[in-house]
């Protein structure tokens, strides 16, 4: 019998070593250490917050189980738990919570790590939280395996985090949950200092992978089957900055950036869609919109963030643009691309938000020709600006202006696909069947719903909308 030792703790090599130093093992220790070999640790992943850190989550997984660890469900009971936090609101800090305390009605015994943003912001925060094992900061987080290897129940909580200005490296990252839709981690960190905003001190400076690795990355999706990738990072339109944050050269002995990354992301075969998940519209380059316009890989659909429809706001949100800039980038997509999906990501509620910049917003947005938001509560986040601007808007009132931005939203959706009826547009279907049904997105973001049939799934189908 074939016994693979690496499986086997150190100890136990030892003791055998001594015991049998010249002598094939006897079979009564044969038989104990293949139930050694059966009882592998079990680890059980949870992820909050973007799409960046589903893909971070998933690589953490592969990781592990090269280590050796058995994957299993959240729900079920297992050795380690992990959990990949957001920190972009207070609710995300919350949840964190909740989940710890429900891990410990369910399993008492298992160990408890936490990583993600919320574990690099407020580390000692997290370690007070019964149950909670190990905390470990964005320079630490792909350490994992390591760290495990040394973690025991019951001590103390550790903590492995540094200062995030000594954060540096970039870990190239990607989801694996299905074959029909991957988010390829290609940029980390940020640069930019808005108001409101606790990225950078949570993931660091803007750094990305280079052009070469990403390409690779995508030839490896394609052979895995994966038809479709989203290129996901904190300010993607920054790429370009190597993982020590400073300008990375290419082959051509010069920066690298985001336009260049996607004109060699559409020669890789096997691919048959990209999606751009988000990018700042300072950065969305006339030459980027043009070069997604005539892709046939490249999906017409963009998501760019505005946050205020008042330069009074953006202004002392410290954004880089104004809206007329924001309109100018929406009316070329548009007259390129009419049936391009637009998303728009908004804060409503932010200090000094009168009942009138709130109207030049909801006025502005009104007048776009996007076609869905992402409507956001502003939420106070230690150590911003924000929290030096007045006045306060009250929760109530902020809670108001959301419910209004999401009931526009819901109206540009509905118009956006009436604009489509009767069209024949591409969908790609998920390899999921949900109690007898499927979904997919066409080229232009509009979800499809159909009974469940198994030959559409993980394929593209021409479907008349």
């Amino acid at each position: 019998m074939a016994i693979n030792i690496l499986f086997f703790p150190l100890y136990t090599l030892q003791t055998l070593s001594t015991l049998y130093p010249l002598h094939p093992l006897p079979l009564p220790s044969i038989a104990y250490l293949c139930a050694l070999m059966e009882k592998r640790r079990s680890v059980a992943f949870h992820t909050l917050g973007c799409k960046l850190n589903f893909s971070e989550t998933s690589t953490l997984s592969r990781m592990l189980e090269n280590d050796g660890f058995e994957k299993r469900a959240f729900e079920d009971v297992a050795d380690v738990y992990v959990i990949n936090t957001c920190s972009v609101t207070d609710n995300a800090d919350k949840e964190c919570r909740q989940i710890v305390r429900r891990i410990q009605r369910k399993a008492p015994e298992s160990l408890v790590v936490i990583t993600g943003c919320y574990a690099q912001l407020k580390p000692k925060e997290i370690s007070e939280i019964p149950g909670v094992d190990l905390v470990l900061g964005a320079a630490e987080k792909f350490n994992i395996g390591s760290h495990l290897r040394e973690l025991t129940k019951g001590d103390s909580a550790k903590i492995s985090s540094c200062d995030i200005e000594e954060v540096s490296g970039f870990t190239a990252s990607y989801s694996v949950n299905d074959r029909t839709r991957t988010f390829l981690k290609v940029q980390d960190g940020c640069d930019y200092s808005c108001s409101f905003c606790t990225i950078p001190m949570a993931r660091g400076k803007s750094r990305s992978d280079s052009i070469a690795n990403v390409v690779k990355n995508a030839e490896k999706l394609a052979a895995d089957g994966v038809k479709e990738i989203v290129l996901t990072g904190v300010n993607l339109g920054d790429f370009g900055k190597g993982p020590d944050g400073n300008a990375s050269s290419s082959i051509y002995d010069r920066p690298e950036n985001f336009y260049e990354l996607i004109q060699e992301l559409d020669k890789v075969e096997g691919i048959e869609r990209y999606r751009i998940s988000s990018i700042e519209p300072n950065l969305l380059t006339n030459d980027i919109i043009a070069f997604v316009a005539n892709s046939s890989k490249f999906m017409p659909h963009f998501h760019v963030p505005l946050q205020s429809g008042s330069n009074t706001l953006l202004g002392t949100m410290r954004r880089r643009y104004k809206r007329e800039l924001y309109a100018e980038r929406v009316a070329l997509i548009k007259e390129l691309m009419p049936h391009c999906a637009i998303g728009v990501d908004v804060i409503v509620g932010f200090p000094g938000e009168t009942d009138e910049l709130f109207k030049e917003t909801f006025d502005f947005l009104h007048s776009l020709d996007v076609s869905y938001l992402h409507v956001f509560t502003y939420s106070e986040r230690a150590n911003t600006r924000a929290l030096d601007i007045t006045p306060v808007v009250p929760v109530h009132v902020r809670h108001e202006r959301n419910k209004s931005l999401r009931n526009l939203s819901f109206m540009k959706m509905q118009y956006f696909t009436q604009q489509h009826a009767g069209q024949t547009r591409k969908v790609l279907f998920e390899d999921h069947n949900k109690n007898g049904m499927m979904e997919g997105y066409t080229d232009n973001y509009i979800r499809i719903s159909t009974p469940y049939r198994e030959e559409w799934a993980n394929n593209i189908v021409d479907w008349t909308v």
